[in-house]
Formats: structure tokens, sequence, C-alpha cells
């Protein structure tokens, strides 16, 4: 029997009489009924033979308040072993891994489309050529297109935060830049109180994850479903940045994602083959034909259904009609480090007294719900170049025809790589015992997320810190789902930041001004010859700093003791059953890096967690540190 006491609701207790479904070696469902405790009356499911994707529980309402929009007596909902809330990163994963069991089932929930129409790439071509990416920035086609409030501490800037809605999440919309973020991220999880999540226990799930294409060694993976490629550009601008950095005191790294993360070297990219290699691309559509797996787009979920402080189901809006759906065993959010707390929050869980004050009653008490708020700031120290050898003709319309025609018929060219393959790790000063800052070279300029034209030949190099001190907060503007949360990251409001942010702007002009860039080195674009001083190079990152699109922490994971945590280390909500979240939200704390990466290691691990499996381990793993702390390099 189940109960389902729904958040924001009072009166008599909700009672409905449930079908359990059992599966048979042949794929079918035999059903049977329970009795109805509360009215002593039976409700009987009959089934014939039905593939998974017909697994079904019938419920009759008795509580004389249900509303004439709540389900009828012997209305269908269907049921599955797991029913996971999006279809990004994550999501894709734990759908793949979940439904290696032949004998569970598993429905796949998103908000927004499939990530390819008719089932072709280059109908999709905004997602999956990878030098389009800021074409899905710009429009809100697969974007949540979020914004934040001003923000204080930047000159009040509101910050643009777009996020992906379609099959693949984030990792459809992002620059395909594989970075695992270092070791000690992750083994400052484990002091944080996500036990079990130190480094030798996720370097595993990177190797398991991965393919490679320089093969399999300690550290890379390669037989794993996600392709990563290493930048072999030969432009000459990534060279200079790589051979600017040595000159400036830096070693080379020949891989930032295995022993050595500090230094300047080339990039992983998650492209394959000149295309995209999202999460979708990598774990869903390869799997889309297994009988135990049914998927769902362009519906949003509304609320998480509880029997007492049991997840038994969630309620979703499809085409303009309400629908619920059960789960036998788990509800597993995936929806990302915005929409996991908000889901939450609309349904009960979070800060009782902001929940009371619209109107949602409590479920679950967890104040750390929407808080921990972190993200990367970054921003672009940009040269002019004295050479036409930048991505600046790339833009013209007879040049883009050219490149998307090679790509639409070869996936090579321009069109089949993000042109953001060289970057690296520094520290930021001395006694910082592992990079704190984080360089991407591109040979263009880019302005305002790509939505504005480059008008000159230039280059530019993405830096920011990677453990900034300022945290921050999201929360519900109202209990309409369809309203986007209150996003409050609070940049830059700790000195230390501002600080490091100094560095930032100062070690990148250094490397700029090494020799290697002497054939092409024209007049500072920005911030421009006129920024010089202490408090000049402040204003500068206050009007120009901006998101690096890394939200994160959101229900962060920890010890049950620790009154922020959301979800415990086998990412279970604190205080509730049989509900997870496995996404970027649960992070304890920012990595050092980007985020793609690393959220799908997490969903691997998960994955394994949810199973019922050992831990897989790797103990010992050589990793580098630094000769001395003395010094910055």
């Amino acid at each position: 029997m189940l109960s389902l006491a729904m958040s924001g609701q009072t009166g008599a207790r909700r009672l409905v009489t449930a079908t359990r479904g059992r599966f048979m070696r042949d794929g079918r469902c035999l059903f049977t009924c329970l009795p109805e405790l509360a009215s002593r009356t039976r409700t009987t499911g009959q089934s014939s033979s039905r593939s998974f994707f017909n697994h079904y529980r019938c419920f009759s309402a008795t509580a004389a308040n249900w509303k004439a929009s709540s389900a009828t007596a012997n209305q269908k909902t269907p049921s599955y072993s797991y029913v996971i809330v999006g279809a990004g990163s994550a999501g894709c994963v734990l759908a793949n891994r979940l439904t290696e069991d032949s004998h569970e089932s598993v429905l796949l929930l998103e908000a927004g489309p499939k990530d390819m129409s008719l089932g072709n790439v280059q109908l999709s071509w905004k997602i999956h050529m990878p030098s389009a990416l800021t074409y899905n920035l710009c429009d809100d086609k697969y974007n949540w297109y979020y914004y934040t409030l001003p923000q204080a501490h930047m000159d009040n800037r509101v910050m643009y935060w777009p996020r992906g809605r379609v099959w693949g999440g984030s990792s459809s919309l992002n620059a395909m830049v594989y970075i695992r973020g270092h070791a000690e991220d992750y083994n400052r999880w484990q002091r944080e109180g996500a036990e079990g999540w130190d480094y030798e226990h996720c370097l595993p799930y990177f190797r398991k994850a991965q393919c490679h294409e320089l093969g399999e060694n300690r550290y890379r993976g390669g037989s794993g479903p996600l392709h990563v490629s290493r930048g072999k550009t030969n432009h000459p601008l990534h060279k200079a940045f790589i051979e600017a950095g040595q000159q400036a005191g830096y070693p080379f790294t020949d891989d930032m994602n295995g022993q050595q993360q500090e230094g300047l070297g080339w990039m992983d990219m998650t492209i394959y083959k000149g295309k995209r290699w999202s999460s979708a691309s990598a774990y869903l559509r390869p799997v889309l034909s297994r009988p135990n797996l049914k998927t769902e787009v362009r519906c949003l979920t509304t609320k998480i259904l509880f029997d007492g402080n049991r997840a038994v189901g969630v309620e979703y809006t499809q085409k303009g009609q309400k629908k619920r759906v059960f789960a036998d065993k788990e509800v597993i959010l995936s929806g990302g480090a915005i929409n996991s707390p908000q889901l939450l929050m609309l349904s009960g869980v979070g800060n009782a007294d902001d929940l009371k004050q619209l109107g949602i009653s409590a479920v679950q008490h967890l104040p750390g719900v929407g808080s921990n708020l972190q993200d990367h700031l970054e921003l672009y120290i940009q040269q002019q170049c004295t050479q036409p050898i930048t991505l600046y003709k790339a833009q013209k319309p007879f040049h883009m025809v050219k490149i998307g025609l090679e790509w639409l018929t070869m996936f090579t060219g321009y069109g089949a790589t993000s042109h953001l393959e060289s970057g690296g790790f520094i520290r930021s000063r001395p006694h910082v015992t592992h990079p704190d800052i984080q360089f991407h070279f591109l040979p263009f300029q880019v302005i305002d997320h790509g939505r504005v034209a480059s008008k000159i030949e230039a280059y530019q190099v993405h830096v920011g810190p990677m453990r900034s001190t300022s945290t921050g907060w999201m929360k519900l503007k109202s209990a309409n789902p369809l309203d986007h949360p209150i996003l409050q990251p609070n940049y830059l409001s700790n000195d230390v930041d501002v600080l490091e942010f100094r560095e930032c702007v100062k070690l990148s002009r250094e490397i700029f001004t090494q020799k290697a860039f002497d054939p092409f080195r024209g007049p500072e674009v920005q911030p421009g010859p006129e920024v010089q001083s202490d408090a000049d190079i402040d204003a500068f990152v206050r009007r120009k700093a901006d998101s690096a699109y890394h939200p994160s922490c959101t229900c962060k994971m920890g010890s049950p003791s620790d009154p922020m945590a959301v979800v415990d280390s086998s990412a279970r909500v604190l205080g509730l059953e049989r509900l997870r979240v496995v996404d970027a939200s649960i992070m304890p704390s920012v990595v050092s890096g980007n985020l793609n990466s690393p959220t799908i290691m997490m969903a691997e691990k998960a994955a394994d967690i949810i199973r019922g499996r050992p831990p897989l381990v790797d103990r010992g793993v050589p990793v580098y540190r630094p000769p001395t702390l003395n010094t910055q390099r």
C-alpha cells in the first residue's frame, strides 16, 4: 500500500492501493494486488504480456478532498524500478548503467528535447559541430538561460548562466574541455565529510568512463564510453602559448589529467571523429534499444511524490497535461546544480522557514538545500595579432559556409574542434600546495559570450581562480515550477578572491610578453595599456569577469552531523528514503577545473553504489608535488 502525502497540502491523508509488478524471466510483468487497508476495498489490476515500457500500477483514490484533476479509480499510472529526473551529464550515465541489470527498469525524464533531429547529427549541427558551441549559448532552444541577481561586488552586474536543457544537458552546450580537477580536490572532499570520495576511490571511475585516443595507462581509461581526444592542432598561436609558458618558468605537462596537473600543455577534449561527444552520445543513445529503458522529453518535473518520508514517484507536465509516475526502488534527481535543489524545495525539502513563506509544507527540513553555491569566474586577457592567422576570418559568411560544408560532409576542418586546444594550471603565489589558476587559450577574440562579433585579429587567454572562497545561495522565487529560482553567487565578496584575480591578470600578461609571442604581438586589447595599478586591475575585474558556467555544490554531500549537508556519501537525501541526488550539486566544494568530467565520474561511482557493487579503488597513485612551495613557480 502506498499513501501519497503530497507536499503543500493539508487535510485527510491520501491513500492509494498499489499493484506491485514483478518481472518474469521472459520480460513480462506479473501483477498482484495489495489490500487498501484504510477503505478495506480491493482494486484488481490485470496484465497481459507487456514490455518494461508498460509496467503499471493500479490505484484508487479514497480521500474525500482529492481534486477532480487527481487520479481517479482504476486509472493506470506507470511504474519503474528507477525514475531519473534529468538526462544531463549524470542522468545519461545512470540510465545506461542501471539498465545493464535487465531485471530493472528505468524511466529517464528530460525537460528539453532530444539532441538529434530525425536521428541525424547533421540536422542538429548546432549541438554536434564542435565549433558551433556559441550558437546554443545565445538562444534558449536547448538552454535554461538563467540570470543571477545583480552582483554587489561586480558593479551590480547581472550575470548570465547558460545551462543545458536537452539530452546531454550542459555537455551538449559546453566547450568540450575534458578536465578532471586535481587529486587534492577529492582528498579535500573526504575531509569535508564525503567518505569514500578521495582520489584513490575516484580515479578508477574516471578511467571506467573514459576511452582516450592515446590509450590506457594508470590515469587514463581505454575502453569506456566517453571518447576523449588530445589537442593536436599545428596552429602557431597555440604552440606560442605553450612555449611562452615555459619561457616564463612553468613546466610543460604532457597530461594535465594525469600525474601532473601543474604546467601548460595540450588540452583533452570530448570530441570524437570530429563531433561533440556528450554524455548523450556516450551513454544514452547507444542503449536506447534496451527494452528496460524508457525516455520522455519535453516534460517538466514539478514535484516529488512522498509517502511520509519515502519518495515513491514524481509528478510532471508534458504537452499541457499533468502526469505521475511511480518508482519501485528510487527516485534519482540529476537535474544539475540549479534544477535539483529547485525540485527538492518545490517538493517540501529544504529550509522549512523559507518554504513556509511560499505556502509549501515541509517534508524534510534541510537548510543546506540551495546553500553553498559555488562557481568559477573567469575573464579574457586579449592581445591584437599582427598576422592574419587567428579565427577572425572564419566568422565571415563565405568562410562559415565553407567550414560548415566540410564538417557536414566529412566531419573535419575548422568545424571539428572547439579550438580550445591548449591551456594549463599554475599556482597563484608561494605556499599554495597545488594549482589554483586555470588557463584556456583561444586564437580568437570572444565578446559577451560570443553574442557580439569580433572586429579584429586577436587572441586571448581565459583565466580565473579555481578555488574562490566566496559562496552564495539559491532560493525559490515562488511555488510555481515555471519560475526560475533566485540565484545569488555572491561573487568576489571575499578579499582573497580579489587578490587572486589580480594575480590572474598579472601572470597572464607576463606569459603574453614572452619571446614566443614576439612575431604575433600587437597592442593589448583587454585590459588595455591604461590598466596598470592594482586599483585599476581590480576595477577591470569587477567590470569584465564573468561566469565560467560551473555552478555547483547546492546539495552538498557530507556527514549526517553536518547541518548544511543534503546527501550522504551514498548520495541519499538525508532524513528521507528512496531519494538520491546525483549531479554537480552534491559536490562538497568546487573542483580545480571544468565540471563535466567530474560529474560523469560521480555518476559512474553512484551507479555502483546504487547497484550494491563494491567500490573501485586504486591505492598509492603517484601525484606530482612541487619541489618547493617557497616560490610561485
